[in-house]
């Protein structure tokens, strides 16, 4: 349960299809914490309104209002979520757990991004990438994430922490990127088990890469 309440709904900016978003969504549900969301139309380019660079001047989803603070990144948004209204366990205070949690908020925004979430990309939006080599760079990634998860339940240990709300989104839907998850017995018990978290919600998928076979 939280251990603090915002005063008043958190206004969270993000698109449907963001795993980004999805990731600051995600936890808001999980902390059971009121907040509203504002969808943006990037193809009609309101994430490049001045009113919308005010708020994040790279244009980018997420954001987030908490009364007078906003915020961008969704990792970013996470730590603070967590610290502010999530119980201990969520970012542990020791060297080792602070570490851990670490390690796997830096493979969201490296090894993640540019494998799985850049292959999703260019198969869901159309971006132009590299798409044989996200997938390589997901493939290798998840050869190693797969016997990392074989002795534990979760990304940091033996409880959930905001290591596995930053991994799981991207992870999840690598099929629609034409990644399949079909070779990693340990990352699929893993997803189940974050999914099978009380008030976990998924984010849609869409018929992209091996889900439109």
């Amino acid at each position: 349960m939280p251990v603090a309440r915002p005063a008043q709904p958190i206004r969270l900016y993000t698109t449907l299809l963001s795993g980004h978003g999805h990731r600051v969504k995600l936890f808001l549900t999980l902390l059971d914490l009121p907040f509203e969301v504002v969808e943006l139309d990037v193809k009609a380019g309101d994430n490049r309104k001045p009113d919308y660079l005010a708020l994040n001047p790279f244009g980018q989803v997420p954001t987030i209002q908490d009364g007078d603070i906003t915020l961008f990144d969704s990792n970013a948004i996470l730590v603070y979520l967590a610290k502010r209204y999530g119980d201990a366990s969520w970012l542990p205070e020791d060297p080792l757990g602070a570490a851990a949690v670490q390690r796997w908020l830096s493979l969201a925004a490296g090894q993640i991004a540019y494998g799985p979430c850049t292959a999703r990309l260019v198969t869901v939006f159309g971006a132009p990438h590299d798409h044989e080599t996200a997938k390589k760079l997901a493939v290798k990634l998840f050869d190693v994430l797969d016997r990392e998860l074989a002795d534990k339940p979760f990304a940091a240990g033996n409880q959930v922490t905001i290591a596995d709300i930053a991994a799981h989104t991207y992870i999840a839907h690598a099929p629609e990127g034409g990644v399949s998850l079909d070779p990693y017995p340990n990352i699929r018990a893993w997803l189940r088990r974050v999914e099978a978290l009380p008030r976990f919600i998924a984010m849609p998928s869409t018929k992209a890469g091996l889900l439109a076979e």
